[in-house]
């Protein structure tokens, strides 16, 4: 089969196609998200774009738990609807504001994030608008003009818009910095640390305000012998400098937040809250991190 072979729409009898879903198949092998979603183009309207998930993995934002979802597409209330498995169509008394992404019809940023609060919670909304901004796909006026609109997702667009920051660097940054907002923890992203004769140290994820505390995400780069070996010398250099970094991994975040909260109020001088601890295990579990937040959005998208 030819590598420049479109998708097709009907019915294929001839070896060498995979099948996407009824009626829809692509040359074999070709199971790209772009090459799948040309296969999903062919049975939607010329008024209908990708949107939410689907098209924040096209734009390729960052996103919080890899849950498996359908293909989002919004389409105007004009047009049929169309009905195949494993696409989650919703129509619009105007159609969505879209743009040409690799030849595909996409929603706006903004549309794609207002479209994707329908269904995930605060902290894979950061995650996904932490991204929209750092790559300039849209501003902070463009989000707020989307979440003004009388739509389902605006409630949740407009509460996550002050959390939002364009200096992170990952999700799981994003995810770090909203535990700390949560937990009412005064910090600084991408904070420069410079010694008394102003020469520049590190770079840090967060600065823990008015303290000489680094806190940091550790990912997989940081586990490589490399890495490793630049963490150490940078972790010298920062302590005879008179600074402390805390590094953080995923599950120190999503399940070992208490200790993060712990130890800044002992750092804050402060005594302990549980509700501070709440407020970010709450956000956790309406989150697609948490079986609450992954079974709301299951549970829409089966409708």
């Amino acid at each position: 089969m030819p590598a420049s072979s479109p998708p097709v729409r009907g019915h294929v009898r001839r070896a060498g196609w995979d099948r996407v879903s009824y009626g829809l198949h692509l040359p074999a092998g070709h199971r790209e998200l772009a090459d799948e979603l040309r296969a999903w183009q062919l049975v939607l309207p010329p008024t209908a774009a990708f949107t939410s998930l689907t098209a924040a993995a096209l734009r390729g934002w960052w996103r919080s738990a890899p849950v498996e979802h359908p293909v989002f597409a919004a389409l105007s209330e004009a047009d049929p609807r169309p009905r195949r498995a494993g696409l989650h169509v919703c129509r619009h008394p105007v159609p969505p504001a879209h743009q040409l992404v690799d030849g595909l019809r996409v929603a706006t940023a903004a549309e794609t994030l207002l479209a994707a609060a329908r269904d995930v919670g605060v902290l894979d909304l950061v995650v996904l608008g932490d991204s929209a901004l750092r790559q300039r796909h849209c501003t902070l006026v463009d989000l707020w003009d989307a979440a003004a609109r009388r739509r389902r997702g605006a409630p949740l667009l407009r509460s996550v818009i002050p959390l939002l920051d364009p200096r992170s660097e990952s999700a799981w940054e994003s995810v770090m910095r909203v535990l700390h907002q949560a937990a009412d923890i005064p910090v600084e992203p991408q904070y420069e640390v410079r010694d008394d004769r102003q020469r520049f140290l590190a770079r840090a994820d967060l600065w823990i305000s008015g303290t000489r505390r680094l806190h940091e995400y550790d990912g997989d780069t940081h586990r490589t012998a490399e890495g490793h070996a630049a963490d150490l010398l940078r972790d010298r250099r920062l302590s005879a400098a008179g600074w402390t970094r805390y590094g953080y991994t995923s599950r120190h975040l999503l399940r070992g937040g208490g200790d993060v909260v712990s130890d800044t109020d002992r750092l804050l001088d402060r005594s302990w809250d549980p509700r501070r601890l709440a407020a970010w295990t709450g956000l956790v579990d309406a989150s697609l991190y948490g079986r609450r937040g992954r079974a709301r959005a299951m549970s829409h998208w089966r409708r």
